[in-house]
Order: structure tokens, then C-alpha cells, then sequence
């Protein structure tokens, strides 16, 4: 699930491509999708679901560095899928360090553990998914364990490096909407160097969704009008206390983006109009999946395969540009619906 826009939302303006050409000329963050598969099974995603074992490998790599070097990336975030999965991520990340390009792991954290020398060695920081207090984590990620696993991971990580930065993204949902303070102060148990939450998605074909969920499906991850309720209240809890309980920054998002995330659930439910992030992720940055397709975000359709063309062929061919000619985010559905957004400004990498 995304998890980049926190890092971001507080010191970002808006950015668009100068001129009319509509050509990317830099390309300052890379997300790729490392493994095709996951080692969770939680019930708001069905990347766990697909049959197949795809990694993006060193070959894929090599193939790219071309591009990668002429779009200037400086910023490549590994997601999945679980990346710890792909056995060449630590060949990937001695390439790409090799380049002077920032490295970020987003992981369930169960595999924490056992790479934690690898990890502290090669990535500048890790987010992992924390979905409420123990009990709570492992329901939703349906795996007996998950939660001392991803501790023990973090103290392992710690051990090899104590200041390296750890923090946590969890997604709201229905079996976790009453547990926002309970979550941070277990992320701060862990001794998490922070916590960002975001709203779960529902009404997109990402996450390895051949089609968008029934409307059955959604109601079993969604809030009711009650729990709404009860998430409002929380996020106000939340904002009234946090800072004082956790010190400043632990929280990654400010007042306005938190009651964002009770907004997004009001709009599902009809009670408002949804209304899109401030977002330029598809002028700044481009998402690989596992297979090779490229798509502009992690929620709008691909607009390419590297498996036939380069990554800068792809992000500005006539397929691409076409797309960011024509995306009106502020009016777009897809981007009205989206639960996270990047909204970078250049020299933040």
C-alpha cells in the first residue's frame, strides 16, 4: 500500500512540467515494485493472491541504468509485493548505491530478522506496515506471529544500527478505526522513529485487482456510519494528544490530513463530495511493477512495458504524455478517490 506521500506532504508545492511538450526531462523517485507476491495475507489487499513469482532483477536493472542516469533519479523506494522476497534486492541495491541514489524499504517486517544486516547496510530507512497493537496487526495481516516477528526484526535492525530511521505506515479500516492511539503508541513501544496512517483503498484496480472490489467486498473493509464516528473521535483524540504523548514529528501528519482520512471514509459513504489530494506524483515520479509495466502512481493504469522499451521511452511516449495532457487531477475520479499523494518539491530528496 502506498506509503511515500507522508514523507513529503508538509514541505511540498505544487510542481508541473514547464512548457507544452509534456516531456519528462528528470525523474527524481522510482518506485519498484521488487516482488510479485507477499508473505501476508491481509484482507485489504490481494497482492498475496497472484500465482505467479515475478521479481524485477538485476537484468531488469541493468537494462535501465541507461535512463535511470539520464532522468536523474535520486530516490528509488522498494516496494511489492514484500521486497525482502526478490534473492537479488541486495545485488539491486549495491547497483544503485553505486549511483549515489537514496534507498527506502517499504516490508511487512517479518523477514526483518533474518536481513536485518543486509538492510541496515544498504537502506537509508524503512517503513513498515504496523495495523494496531499486536492482537489487532495479526488479524488483519492474518499471520500467526506477525507482530513479534516484525519486533524482533526492528530490534535486530537496531542492534546492527541504532540510528538508522524506522518508521511505521498503517491503513485505516474497518477492523482497526478505533485503535489510532493504541497504534501509535505501540509504534513508540517499538521504538519507531514515527508513524504515518492513511485511509485504505477501496475503489481502485491497484494491488493486484484484476477488477475493483463488489461493493459486498468493500463493505467488509469500509466503515459503517457509526464507525465513522467512532474514527472521528479517535483522529480528534489523536490530534488533542499526540504531540504531547509522542513528541512532535512522531505523527506524520498534521491536523488537516488526519481529518482527511475521516473525510475520504465520509465520501464513501455519501455523506460528501470526494475530493483529490494535491498531488504532481505523475510529473515527478513512476511506479514499476514486478512484471515490468510502468504506471504514473501506484493507482492509474500502466502507460508502458520496460520489457519492450526503456523507462524514458515509456514515461514519454505517446501513451504517457497523452496521460499527463490530459490528467485534471482536481476533477479526475481516479485521483478523487485516492487515499495517499505525493506532492514533491524539487531538492527535497
Amino acid at each position: 500500500m502506498c506509503a511515500l506521500a507522508t514523507n513529503f506532504e508538509t514541505t511540498a508545492v505544487n510542481l508541473q512540467p514547464a512548457g507544452a511538450d509534456h516531456i519528462l526531462r528528470a525523474l527524481p523517485i522510482l518506485v519498484i515494485h521488487a516482488h510479485s507476491s507477499c508473505n501476508c495475507r491481509c484482507i485489504m489487499c490481494d497482492i498475496w493472491k497472484t500465482k505467479e513469482q515475478r521479481i524485477f532483477s538485476v537484468s531488469d536493472l541493468h537494462a535501465q541504468l541507461h535512463s535511470i542516469r539520464r532522468l536523474g533519479v535520486r530516490w528509488v523506494v522498494f516496494s511489492g509485493g514484500e521486497p525482502l522476497m526478490n534473492p537479488e534486492l541486495p545485488q539491486l541495491c549495491s547497483i544503485l548505491h553505486s549511483e549515489g541514489i537514496r534507498l527506502t524499504l517499504l516490508s511487512t517486517g517479518l523477514l526483518l530478522k533474518k536481513y536485518a544486516s543486509f538492510v541496515a547496510a544498504q537502506f537509508d530507512d524503512v517503513i513498515l506496515s504496523l495495523d494496531g497493537p499486536p492482537q489487532v496487526h495479526d488479524a488483519i495481516r492474518r499471520v500467526e506471529g506477525a507482530f513479534q516477528l516484525l519486533r524482533t526484526g526492528v530490534l535486530a535492525l537496531r542492534e546492527e544500527r541504532p540510528d538508522f530511521r524506522v518508521t511505521a505506515r498503517s491503513t485505516v479500516q474497518k477492523a482497526n478505526h478505533a485503535h489510532l492511539m493504541e497504534t501509535a503508541r505501540t509504534a513508540k513501544s517499538l521504538q519507531l522513529d514515527g508513524i504515518s496512517f492513511l485511509a485504505v483503498d477501496l475503489a481502485s484496480s491497484a494491488f493486484n485487482r484484476p477488477l475493483i472490489w463488489p461493493a459486498g467486498k468493500q463493505a467488509e473493509i469500509a466503515l459503517s456510519l457509526p464507525e465513522l464516528s467512532v474514527l472521528e473521535h479517535r483522529i480528534e483524540s489523536l490530534i488533542s494528544l499526540g504531540e504531547t504523548e509522542f513528541g512532535a514529528g512522531f505523527i506524520a501528519e498534521s491536523p488537516a490530513k488526519l481529518r482527511g482520512i475521516a473525510a475520504h471514509f465520509r465520501a464513501q459513504l455519501g455523506l460528501q463530495s470526494a475530493q483529490s489530494p494535491i498531488c504532481n506524483a505523475p510529473w515527478v515520479s513512476a511506479v514499476i511493477e514486478a512484471d515490468g509495466s510502468v504506471r504514473p502512481c501506484f493507482f492509474h493504469r500502466s502507460i508502458g512495458d520496460l520489457r519492450r522499451n526503456s523507462l524514458e521511452a515509456v514515461i514519454n511516449g505517446p501513451e504517457a504524455q497523452t496521460f499527463r495532457q490530459n490528467l485534471d487531477v482536481a476533477n479526475n475520479s481516479v485521483c478523487q478517490n485516492c487515499v495517499c499523494s505525493l506532492n514533491y518539491r524539487s531538492g527535497r530528496v
